[in-house]
């Protein structure tokens, strides 16, 4: 991607209407109603609540980047009560800077914060489109200097931060199931089709 794209992206937050989902399955409307009760949990409660007895054993992502073109299906990172090291190797290189292929470990807790918001979407393995993961500081001040509203301490700096889309889910969908779980930081950019998690302090734009 080059600097043009990745600035273009995170240009507009302007509100737009969101596209209604196709009707869900009983077992994702039980999903929906015990992701709003996990709201009210903290993150290992709610990843218990919403996930059931599989979330201490294995916890998976899948994930595609427009960037690369690369696809990680089903990627375990977390197994039998550990995060799973094989697995975060992938996940991190998968998320490096695209523009010198730096590659930085990403902040497990924010894997954590995808696969819930994973669980509350229809589909067992729904599949996140990652625009941006990791930045390193030389790519943050070029796109800085193309867009001052780029974060000059951006979490992206620290693998703390992703830029996402849910295949097959609307954007304000997401940016809505990311909401209540009142973890991190969570905005939206629906122009440009995606939303930002981290695990930065609560916070929303």
């Amino acid at each position: 991607m080059d600097w043009t794209d990745e600035k273009d992206i995170l240009l507009n937050e302007e509100e737009e209407e969101s596209t209604p989902l196709q009707k869900w399955c009983r077992r994702d409307f039980l999903k929906s109603f015990l992701c709003a009760g996990a709201a009210l949990l903290l993150p290992a409660e709610a990843l218990a609540r919403v996930a059931g007895p599989t979330a201490s054993r294995e916890r998976v992502l899948t994930l595609y980047s427009p960037n690369t073109g690369e696809f990680l299906k089903e990627v375990t990172f977390w197994q039998n009560g550990h995060y799973y090291g094989p697995g975060l190797w992938a996940i991190n290189r998968f998320c490096r800077d695209t523009h010198n292929n730096t590659v930085h470990a990403i902040d497990p807790a924010l894997l954590d914060k995808l696969y819930l918001i994973n669980q509350c979407l229809p589909g067992a393995h729904p599949q996140n489109i990652i625009l941006s993961g990791y930045r390193s500081p030389s790519t943050n001040a070029q796109l800085r200097r193309h867009n001052r509203r780029v974060a000059r301490q951006s979490y992206h700096m620290e693998g703390k931060a992703l830029d996402i889309r849910v295949k097959g889910v609307s954007v304000a969908h997401v940016r809505n199931v990311a909401l209540r779980l009142h973890q991190g930081g969570v905005g939206y950019y629906p122009r440009s089709g995606f939303v930002h998690i981290d695990t930065g302090p609560l916070r929303t734009w």
